[in-house]
């Protein structure tokens, strides 16, 4: 500052003049203008010096400001007044002193921190310090780690500060190098930390209890109720399907049947009272995937029975309500039947609102099946169908003859023909089957039975007569030599009936014409001129002018000349095409009861 002339500083290291010559008056709190001016030394100069001088060599002075000053200074410490232009040397400091505070910064060489590092000799750090760019620009400073303090030049001049001096925690301090530990009292959570979230102690135990309790009451109270409303449900529910159980054995005579066969000697173990639950579980729910077929009367599910057993389990549609004492009759006569050709009748179940059915289950499907499906792939030999339409006819004769009382089919055909695995023959399929009072030959009956197997006579007059049956029986001859079904297309899209097709022709003698050439041998032709004749006398209008069942059976057991295994064929490849490889017989995936489902056959239905 210059009382009377300009004061100004250089800078030797640049060449820069600073020069002060203010124009207007000071203020306080800046130094620039008349008598002051201040300047910053910039950032990277090494060395500064500072003159002061005055153009007349202070001959024009002021009386009180005869001399000029300069001097360095914080600029953060001094604030210029107008009073220091006159009485500076008094009161420029603080408490009246004439001293001013100066601030060094100061480096270690022109050197980056990696450049000094990379010499070790000359790089002037010590242990625990860090290293860092000098504010002013130019070279690096040294400071200690966080955590230590003291000189970071010397080797060892930065030493681990003692934090926990300072009491920094709430409950336990424990020093670390470079810094500190806090740790809670056992149960308590938190930092530790007067500068953190300290120490916080744990929820009283007793304030919690009242709602875990409620929490824990309430939800068993609702599991309790829930299982306790569950358990009634399922005992009504058990109690309500018990009656109906009830209801219906009673309604479809189980009491009538207990009867009967408690007063048949033997007769209780031939026929069996299935339960529903029983053959449910054994038909896995009567799934889609057990059904066997399907039919007028009913379908038929496969099961297996507890015992292992495997069963053929028939629903009915209907059953009239009005003949459930001849149905029962009917359970019980079929029961006893025991005949080698004859699919058995286990039992019944009277426990659903249909009576069920129980039969032995029977593998190699229908006759139908093996005419006219495989065929193509397995041609049955003359011979084994004259032993299978032998076999059928002495069942058949067995029902009109030997059963007490005796049974009229009403619906054979070849659909109803199964095969065991032996392949022999079996009569299937009850399910229109009447038994015929002891005083009567005939009854009068709605018609039932398939399309192309009908009795003519019987559809005319509804009276059902033993003679329906070998009616039915000469159709199913026809189809064993024609390998034609009942009904059939001739090709042109009309329907032909094979057994008037079959009288016809034979009356005009061109019957040759239509069998199957694939099984005529010249051995066979006597045999086949018989069977033709006997089919033409079981197929005749009238039913007086048609044998007995028993006298087709005898005539077609006189036509077996060859006395083998019934299912011996003639032909090798025919016994590897009916029964396969020994290994495979029990594993063929065969499906009985195919005639419950064919085509092209229809049923007419009525009453049981």
């Amino acid at each position: 500052m210059d009382g009377s002339d300009t004061t100004y500083g250089r800078n030797f290291s640049t060449g820069c003049n600073m020069v002060c010559r203010g124009k207007d008056d000071p203020i306080d709190g800046s130094c620039s203008g008349i008598g002051c001016c201040q300047t910053s030394i910039p950032k990277g100069f090494k060395s500064c010096e500072i003159g002061i001088g005055s153009f007349h060599n202070h001959s024009y002075v002021l009386e009180f400001n005869p001399c000029s000053y300069a001097f360095l200074v914080d600029r953060n410490w001094y604030n210029f007044s107008i009073s220091h232009l006159l009485y500076f040397s008094n009161d420029i400091g603080k408490n009246g002193s004439s001293r001013v505070l100066i601030v060094f910064d100061w480096a270690i060489e022109s050197r980056s921190c990696e450049e000094a590092k990379k010499n070790h000799t000359t790089y002037a750090y010590g242990t625990n310090s860090d290293c860092s760019k000098s504010k002013n620009g130019l070279g690096y400073r040294c400071s200690c780690s966080k955590g230590y303090e003291g000189n970071p030049y010397l080797p060892n001049g930065c030493q681990d500060i003692n934090e926990c001096i300072h009491r920094p925690c709430n409950w336990t301090c424990t020093n670390l190098r470079g810094g500190y530990n806090c740790s809670c009292p056992p149960g308590y959570s938190g930092d530790g930390r007067k500068d953190g979230n300290g120490c916080i102690p744990p929820q009283k135990p007793y304030k919690l209890y009242p709602v875990i309790q409620i929490i824990i009451g309430t939800g068993l109270g609702s599991l309790f109720l829930l299982i306790g409303s569950f358990l009634v449900f399922y005992a009504l529910q058990r109690r309500k399907d018990n009656k109906l159980k009830q209801k219906f054995f009673k309604q479809n005579g189980g009491f009538l049947l207990k009867k009967k066969l408690s007063n048949r000697e033997g007769s209780v173990e031939a026929a069996k009272i299935f339960g529903a639950e029983e053959l449910k579980q054994a038909t896995n729910n009567y799934a889609q995937s057990q059904i066997l077929g399907r039919g007028g009367y009913g379908t038929v599910y496969k099961g297996i029975l507890s015992d292992h057993r495997t069963v053929a389990v028939k629903k009915s549609k209907i059953v009239d309500e009005n003949q459930i004492e001849q149905f029962i009759n009917e359970v019980v006569i079929l029961s006893q039947i025991n005949h080698r050709n004859v699919v058995k009748l286990l039992g019944c179940c009277l426990e659903t609102e249909v009576p069920i059915l129980v039969y032995e289950f029977v593998r190699n499907k229908t006759l139908f099946h093996h005419i006219h499906v495989e065929s193509r792939n397995c041609l049955i030999s003359w011979d084994n169908r004259l032993r299978i339409a032998t076999e059928t006819s002495e069942a058949i004769a067995y029902l009109h003859s030997a059963a007490s009382p005796p049974i009229i089919h009403r619906d054979i055909k070849s659909a109803n023909i199964l095969l065991d695995d032996d392949y022999k023959a079996k009569v299937s399929d009850f399910g229109a089957s009447r038994l015929v009072p002891s005083d009567q030959t005939q009854i009068s009956t709605l018609v039932q039975g398939t399309l192309g197997y009908l009795d003519p006579e019987y559809l005319q007059s509804s009276q059902l007569t033993e003679k329906s049956d070998v009616y039915s029986f000469g159709v199913v001859l026809v189809e064993l030599f024609t390998g034609k079904k009942a009904l059939y297309s001739d090709g042109l899209g009309k329907e032909t009936n094979l057994a008037m097709h079959f009288v016809t022709s034979t009356k005009e003698g061109r019957v040759w014409e239509i069998l199957d050439h694939r099984i005529i041998t010249e051995e066979c032709k006597e045999q086949l001129h018989e069977v033709i004749q006997l089919a033409e006398r079981c197929l005749r209008v009238k039913g007086e002018e048609r044998p007995s069942m028993k006298e087709v059976a005898m005539e077609l057991e006189g036509l077996s000349k060859y006395q083998r295994h019934p299912w011996v064929a003639r032909n090798p490849e025919e016994v590897e095409c009916l029964l396969g490889k020994p290994s495979n017989l029990q594993s063929h995936n065969i499906i009985g009861y195919d005639s419950l489902a064919i085509e092209g056959l229809m049923s007419l239905d009525g009453g049981r």
